[in-house]
């Protein structure tokens, strides 16, 4: 077991869990698109157990079954939570070092926007390369943040 760490943007909520494997899942429902604004969602899933939290999120119940943890200050979603079990899922970006894992599966593939899921061939980019955001930043923070 591996103690990991994350949060939400702002940092108003963090989390410490315990890991034993690297696998996580993409979701691909229209539900966890809706809440997460993006095409699919990368989750993993840990023992309700093994997470503490310094501050709990805010909750919204997103279905008969189930209930999504986000920070109410800046958005960031954070869990899918079910009613009836002892796991749960927290999402992979949230983690301080979400490359750590690798999807394993995924699920609510009836959903699923073919287009999004294979980038290779996609022109790329880095950040730093991004002259008009580079600038931005450095005129409001002086540098580039993480």
């Amino acid at each position: 077991m591996e103690t990991m760490e994350g949060g939400c943007l702002c940092g108003r909520i963090r989390y410490r869990v315990r890991i034993d494997d690297d696998e996580a899942g993409i979701c691909h429902c229209r539900m966890c698109q809706r809440a997460s604004g993006n095409v699919w969602l990368a989750l993993k899933e840990v023992r309700r157990d093994d997470v503490t939290w310094t501050t709990e999120p805010d909750r919204y119940r997103s279905s008969p079954i189930a209930e999504r943890g986000f920070c109410a200050t800046c958005g960031t979603s954070l869990t899918w939570e079910s009613l009836s079990d002892d796991n749960m899922d927290l999402t992979v970006a949230s983690f301080d070092d979400p490359g750590r894992f690798r999807p394993t599966g995924q699920g609510g593939i009836e959903s699923r926007h073919a287009a999004w899921t294979d980038l290779r061939g996609l022109r790329e980019g880095r950040t730093e390369d991004n002259q008009s955001i580079v600038a931005k930043w450095k005129a409001t923070l002086g540098h580039v943040p993480d």
